[in-house]
């Protein structure tokens, strides 16, 4: 049996950076255990795979696996199954598509070069004191910015929102695995356990992802679902309407750029992420 795939590059202006994701079609007719090891095998952050699709009304039902694990909810594999399905896949080129992931409906549409997608209401967890990032990085206390609380947000996958000075912070960053990993799994509300570094500089945006892994300590290229979770803390704790873009990847060599439209009226958030996709190969899959 054979399946057809497509490579794309998300959240970037140019092929070969932001997040590498690799698209599978047909894939109703495999199991889980099936899926998380093609996705181990091809070894990217994520890959999807789509096991409904109704070209007629321009929806779709995806699953969406790491190497490791299965995701409810990400958001560069959202933005880039949604650029294949739009831009190669659906003959009717419809702007708006439904794309359903485990968590439920998210809608997508599609503006110029731009795939935008719109998150859940947030759900804000429990806030941390810097002093507990002191035991597993090489932070000092003056390395955060204190204007923010450092809180654990989910709109679908939860991450550790953790607001740093500046670029040179972020930059020097150096994190101790196993510590790390024991303060996640002591603190954090969900399965899905990351930190998302920021820092606004003279208004722009610049982060870090960074996860355990298969016991390894690894970074994002580009982190929809994160991005979602920083865009719902910048409307709360920063300005109830933001546009502006997120720039990850800087300092691994995979410059991404996830574009942030948002705003918060009366307790409900508007959030809206976009990115551009890179189209790289097409093939053929034996399973």
């Amino acid at each position: 049996m054979n399946l057809s795939f497509y490579i794309v590059d998300v959240f970037t202006e140019r092929k070969y950076a932001g997040n590498q994701l690799a698209v599978f079609l047909e894939a109703g007719v495999l199991s889980d255990e099936q899926m998380q090891k093609i996705a181990r095998e091809i070894n990217f952050a994520e890959s999807t795979f789509i096991t409904k699709l109704e070209p007629k009304i321009s929806a779709a039902e995806i699953r969406i696996f790491t190497p490791e694990h299965e995701m409810k909810f990400a958001g560069h594999p959202i933005i880039g199954t949604s650029w294949v399905l739009m831009n190669k896949i659906f003959e009717n080129q419809s702007e708006k598509i439904a794309l359903s992931v485990p968590i439920g409906e998210i809608p997508v549409h599609q503006s110029g070069d731009l795939v935008w997608l719109q998150a859940a209401q947030p759900e804000f967890l429990d806030t941390f004191s810097a002093e507990d990032f002191l035991t597993f990085s090489n932070l000092s206390s003056a390395d955060f910015d204190d204007a923010f609380p450092i809180q654990e947000v989910t709109t679908g996958s939860a991450f550790v929102i953790v607001p740093v000075k500046n670029k040179k912070v972020l930059e020097n960053l150096i994190l101790d695995k196993n510590k790390m990993d024991e303060w996640l799994h002591a603190n954090c509300k969900t399965n899905h356990r990351a930190l998302y570094f920021y820092c606004l500089e003279e208004t722009e945006l610049i982060s870090r992802m960074l996860c355990i892994e298969n016991n390894q300590l690894i970074e994002d290229a580009a982190t929809g679902s994160a991005s979602t979770c920083l865009q719902a803390f910048l409307l709360k704790y920063y300005s109830p309407e933001i546009q502006i873009i997120n720039h990850q990847g800087d300092f691994i060599n995979r410059s991404s750029q996830i574009y942030f439209d948002g705003k918060l009226t009366e307790n409900h958030f508007d959030i809206k992420i976009g990115g551009k996709t890179q189209f790289i190969a097409k093939g053929e899959w034996e399973v």
